[in-house]
């Protein structure tokens, strides 16, 4: 990777997104050089400028999977994937917004229909 343009994302903090490769246990960082740098909330332009040839991309599988299977991009070293579940949701804060404490707890009830099959009516939290 260290020969190819890449292209990284950086959080807001100015940190960059770490490349991190696992295979039979063994876990490797990469720190390539980038070639564009692009904020982690521009993520799609990311993956278009990584489909327009601009360089390698490292992101979340499931948001390349529609250009692998249009073969508008190509997966890299895909035995040294690591598997992740996706970005969770936590809070610097107890105290939250009212929508936002809405979701939350829609996504806990899901989670609760989801794993035990009980009745999403029976997993309504009751507020006053």
């Amino acid at each position: 990777m260290r020969d190819h343009d890449c292209i990284r994302l950086r959080f807001s903090s100015g940190v960059f997104v770490p490349w991190e490769f696992e295979r039979n246990g063994e876990l490797q960082i990469v720190d390539p050089p980038d070639r564009l740098v692009v904020g982690v909330d521009a993520a799609a332009a990311a993956i278009e400028f990584a489909r327009a040839g601009r360089g390698l991309i490292y992101t979340f599988e499931n948001w390349l999977e529609p250009s692998f299977a249009s073969g508008e991009l190509a997966p890299v070293l895909p035995e040294w994937w690591t598997s992740f579940e996706g970005p969770s949701l936590y809070f610097s804060s107890r105290f939250m917004p009212a929508p936002l404490r809405a979701f939350v707890d829609f996504i806990k009830m899901e989670a609760v229909v989801s794993a035990t099959g009980a009745s999403a009516w029976s997993a309504t939290p009751a507020y006053r």
